[in-house]
C-alpha cells in the first residue's frame, strides 16, 4: 500500500503525541496541514514564518527522528507558509523553506502587489497631534521575566510571552490569551511582557489595564457623551494589556466598544494581551464575535507550579530579599502549599515576619505552625485527582474504573460527579478537566455538569450523592 502524505504524518503525529506535554502538541502540531509527499519529500503547511522558526528552534529534532521512522534516512521536510496580511485575510502567497537549512533561498510561488495596501484609516476626531500626548503605561516594573520563574506549568505562556515582547504585533500570537487560576501569575507575566516591550521599543505606547476599569471608563465616557473619544484613545496604543478579560461577561456595551478598538489595533498591526481566570471556550456571558476574536492568537493556560517550580519560587524570593534559609525548611513549605504561587510566597514572607518580630530562629517548627496556621486561613482549592479519590471512594470503585469507557449507569454517573466538582472546586478549564478524567472533551463536561443540575433537582438520591461529596470535599 503506497503513503500517501497525510497517512505518513499521522504516524509522525501518533510519535510526537507521545512524546510532548499535551498544551505544546495542540498548540504546535494541531494547525499543521500534511500538503504532498514527492521523492520522499514530505511538504508541510504552517500558519506563519513565525510558526516555523518556532517550529525548528524547538522542536526539529523530534520531527526528524519521527519523519525517518517514516520515510528512512533520505527523508527530507519542507514547510509551506501560508501568509497572510495585516487584516487576517489569506493572501494567494506560499515561501517553501526545507526544514533544517536556515541558510536556504527561500522561493516564493507568487509575489504580492505593493500597492493593494490598504490606507491607513484616518480618524475625523482624533486632535491634530494627539500622539504627542503622554499615556502613563500602568505597568509595575517590579513585575520582570527575571522574576517570572519558568516551569512545566508556565512554559507554553512565557515562550510565548517573551516572543511577543521581542517583536509586538509581528507574530502569529495576537492576542495573546493568558488564563489559569488565582495567583498563578497571570497579572505578573502581562506586566513582564508590558515592561520588556517598553525597555526595547521606548517609542511604542503600551497601556495595562483592568477589565474592570475599562468598563468604568466606558461608563463614564457615555455618561459625559465623549464615547468617540474614548474608542478614539484606544486605538492609538500599540500594545493594549486588559487584565481579567472575564470581567467583561454579561455587558454588551463595553464588549461592543472592545470589539471595534480590538478589530482596529488588530488591523493595524498592533499588539493585544489578554488575561483570564478560563479558557475562550468557558466564558459565558461574552458576544460570540468576540470569542472568535480572542481564539484568533494563542490561549496559553498556567496551572499550578510543580515542586521543582516551587522550591525555585521561593529560593528565588529569599535570595531577591536578601534571606538565607536552611534547604530543609525551603523543601517543607514548598511540599505543603501546592495551591498558587502568591500562596507560597505569603507563606515564606509570613516565616521571615515571625522569625524577625519575635527574635525567634526558624526552624522547621517553626515553619509547621507558620504553614498550618496559612493553609487553614487560606481557601483551600482540591486537586482534580483528589476530587477523582474522594468519589471513587464513595462508589467504592478505583480512579480506573471511573475514567473508563464504560457506559455503565453507575459508573457513568460517578464520572459526571467527579466533572462536575472539579468545575465547582478547581479553577481548572473544561478542557483540562476533561483530559485529566478519563479524557474526555470539553464538550463532555458541559454535558456532566448540566446532567449533575438536573438529576440533583429531580432525583432525591441522586441529590444525597452531590450533598454527601460536597461534604467530604469541604471538610
Amino acid at each position: 500500500m503506497s503513503k500517501t502524505a497525510q497517512s505518513v504524518w499521522n504516524n509522525c503525529l501518533e510519535f510526537i503525541k507521545d512524546n510532548i506535554q499535551p498544551q505544546a502538541y495542540k498548540t504546535w502540531f494541531e494547525p499543521i496541514v500534511a500538503v504532498k509527499l514527492t521523492d520522499n519529500a514530505l511538504s508541510i503547511q504552517v500558519p506563519s514564518k513565525f510558526f516555523y522558526e518556532w517550529l525548528e528552534e524547538h522542536y526539529v529534532k523530534i520531527l526528524k527522528v519521527s519523519l525517518t521512522k517514516e520515510l528512512g534516512e533520505t527523508a527530507k521536510l519542507v514547510y509551506i507558509i501560508k501568509m497572510e496580511n495585516t487584516y487576517g485575510n489569506k493572501q494567494p502567497f506560499t515561501e517553501k523553506i526545507p526544514s533544517s537549512n536556515r541558510l536556504a533561498v527561500k522561493s516564493q510561488d507568487v509575489d504580492i502587489p505593493l500597492n493593494n495596501k490598504s490606507p491607513e484609516l484616518k480618524n475625523p476626531f482624533v486632535i491634530p497631534g494627539i500622539r504627542n500626548v503622554k499615556i502613563e503605561s500602568q505597568l509595575n516594573p517590579n513585575y520582570s521575566f527575571e522574576n517570572f520563574l519558568e516551569g512545566d506549568s508556565n512554559r507554553l505562556a512565557r515562550s510565548a510571552g517573551l516572543a511577543v515582547a521581542a517583536k509586538p504585533g509581528g507574530t502569529s500570537f495576537n492576542p495573546l490569551l493568558v488564563f489559569g487560576g488565582v495567583g498563578l501569575g497571570k497579572t505578573h507575566l502581562a506586566h513582564a511582557i508590558g515592561v520588556d516591550i517598553k525597555d526595547k521599543y521606548p517609542e511604542k505606547t503600551v497601556l495595562y489595564i483592568s477589565a474592570e476599569k475599562f468598563t468604568q471608563q466606558y461608563i463614564d465616557a457615555v455618561k459625559k457623551n465623549n464615547r468617540n473619544d474614548f474608542i478614539h484613545f484606544y486605538q492609538i496604543i500599540d500594545v493594549l494589556i486588559i487584565d481579567d478579560v472575564q470581567f467583561l461577561s454579561g455587558k454588551t456595551g463595553t464588549q461592543d466598544v472592545f470589539f471595534h478598538i480590538f478589530n482596529h489595533l488588530h488591523q493595524n498591526g498592533k499588539q493585544v494581551i489578554l488575561t483570564s481566570d478560563k479558557a475562550p471556550v468557558d466564558m459565558q456571558d461574552i458576544e460570540q464575535r468576540l470569542l472568535s476574536r480572542f481564539k484568533w492568537g494563542l490561549s496559553a493556560e498556567l496551572q499550578n507550579p510543580d515542586f521543582e517550580t516551587r522550591i525555585s519560587i521561593l529560593k528565588n524570593k529569599l535570595y531577591r530579599d536578601g534571606v538565607e534559609m536552611p534547604e530543609d525548611i525551603i523543601e517543607y513549605v514548598a511540599k505543603n502549599i501546592k495551591s498558587n504561587v502568591r500562596e507560597l510566597e505569603g507563606a515564606i514572607i509570613s516565616l521571615i515576619a515571625q522569625s524577625s518580630f519575635n527574635k525567634k530562629e526558624i526552624t522547621i517548627d517553626l515553619a509547621r505552625v507558620i504553614v498550618e496556621k496559612f493553609v487553614k486561613n487560606t481557601k483551600r482549592e482540591v486537586s482534580i485527582d483528589y476530587i477523582q479519590k474522594v468519589v471513587s471512594d464513595y462508589f467504592q470503585m478505583d480512579v480506573d474504573t471511573l475514567q473508563s469507557k464504560t457506559r455503565k449507569r453507575h459508573i457513568v454517573q460517578a464520572r459526571q460527579l467527579a466533572m462536575f466538582f472539579a468545575k465547582k472546586f478547581t479553577k481548572a478549564s473544561l478542557a483540562s478537566i476533561g483530559s485529566q478524567i478519563g479524557k474526555r472533551d470539553h464538550a463532555t463536561v458541559l454535558h456532566a455538569c448540566k446532567t449533575v443540575d438536573n438529576l440533583s433537582s429531580t432525583d432525591k438520591q441522586f441529590r444525597k450523592y452531590v450533598e454527601d461529596i460536597t461534604k467530604k470535599l469541604s471538610i
